[in-house]
């Protein structure tokens, strides 16, 4: 299962961009960053990947100074697997 992850240095804008996503429609979440990642704030806002296109748009209009980028989580046998999407 692959997932789609927006990653933020600051707990309080991943929070701001889960409330702002869900009020334009995006069935975002918030979840804790996977350890795997070794980033972030420990909070990241999970969207589907058929409206990523969508949510890097009303991210980048939105402006967060600490949005620190997309990665795609791929779970595979008990394993997690992270990658920046460029």
């Amino acid at each position: 299962m692959t997932e789609i992850l927006a990653v933020f240095r600051s707990r309080s804008q991943a929070i701001d961009c889960n409330a702002r996503l869900k009020a334009m429609g995006v069935p975002a979440s918030i979840i804790n960053t996977p350890r795997e990642a070794n980033i972030g704030c420990g909070l990241s806002v999970k969207i589907p990947i058929n409206m990523l296109e969508r949510v890097k748009m009303i991210i980048r209009n939105l402006n967060y100074s600490a949005f620190y980028g997309y990665y795609r989580m791929q779970k595979n046998y008990g394993r997690t697997i992270f990658g920046k999407i460029g």
